[in-house]
């Protein structure tokens, strides 16, 4: 069984929203960490954190940044879901092959296990069944969740094939502390950070979408649990299940802010499933995790980060 402050880790993507407050969980936890990234989005919030700087297109730099660890965090997503349907052969390209150079580099320097976030919106598609267990069917409706779902059946396959262990961890939609909407993702930090400059925000279709919106704490604690996990699953659901519209999401802002928020609709979006909550007993059972942290209390953490944040950072 694995001692978590035994292990030497990599968080590859570290410089990232989930990244960084992954390593923010893990520093003084494990006997070794170090970040490798092609940028830190905050880097005060690292500070004493080795950080290996590089390209997921850059396989001697990925090695480097491997070797001599236990355990490897993939954070690395090279497209978001709305812009990986535009080049689906780029999407495959920078998302798969990295993954697969990267692996191999995991076989090769001795890592003993992978721990990898895939996505929970996009890995179901529409979903047959909500809240959504592990079990439903796989049909994503973006090249973004494709790529996603070939990462998850390749860490099957190394760990068949050469007994590199792995975990999945089909995260919903995390929000809270160093989420900037940066990439076009992170709809909660990118509704804040219009109520602070009192500008409308654009809404896709009429506001009844429905997400599962997990604190990040809460995935963090999740991604540890994931490192010592011993138990027959490979492969967990991570949100709070419950579902919430954009409706619901600009009421809380403006209930946590006490500012209005002016909105605009426009058209839905084809690749945007209607409605996405995740089941998540088996991370209950065999992760003993739950989420912790109430959505009106995480909006309200989140609101306190974001709102002492200089604007060119959003």
């Amino acid at each position: 069984m694995m001692d978590l402050k035994k292990l030497r880790c990599v968080v590859l993507g570290g410089g990232g929203f989930v990244g960084t407050n992954l390593c923010r969980a893990l520093v003084g936890h494990v006997a070794e960490l170090r970040v490798f990234s092609r940028r830190l989005s905050h880097e005060d919030a690292l500070v004493g954190v080795p950080w290996l700087r590089g390209d997921f297109t850059e396989p001697e730099k990925v090695r480097e940044a491997i070797r001599g660890c236990d355990v490897v965090f993939h954070l690395l997503t090279a497209t978001t879901p709305a812009s990986s349907n535009q080049d689906m052969a780029a999407d495959l390209q920078a998302n798969v092959g990295g993954t697969l150079r990267m692996l191999d580099a995991c076989r090769e320097e001795g890592v003993r296990r992978v721990i990898y976030v895939s996505s929970g919106g996009t890995i179901y598609g529409i979903p047959q069944q909500v809240p959504t267990p592990e079990t439903a069917p796989t049909s994503p409706i973006t090249a973004y969740g494709v790529t996603k779902l070939a990462v998850e059946k390749y860490l099957h396959l190394y760990e068949y094939l050469y007994g590199l262990e792995y975990r999945t961890l089909r995260v919903a939609n995390p929000y809270g502390p160093y989420q900037t909407a940066a990439k076009n993702q992170g709809v909660i930090a990118a509704f804040m950070r219009h109520a602070i400059d009192g500008s409308p925000i654009d809404v896709w279709g009429d506001g009844s979408v429905v997400r599962d919106y997990v604190y990040i704490d809460d995935v963090t604690t999740a991604l540890c649990s994931a490192v010592t996990h011993e138990g027959p699953a490979r492969t967990f659901n991570i949100g709070c299940g419950k579902g919430r519209s954009l409706r619901d999401v600009v009421a809380t802002i403006e209930e946590v802010s006490g500012i209005k928020i002016a909105a605009r609709y426009g058209e839905a979006r084809a690749i945007d499933v209607p409605r996405s909550v995740l089941d998540t007993s088996l991370a209950h059972e065999e992760l003993h995790w739950h989420p912790r942290v109430e959505f009106a209390d995480g909006m309200r953490r989140t609101w306190d980060w974001i709102r002492t944040l200089p604007r060119q950072k959003a």
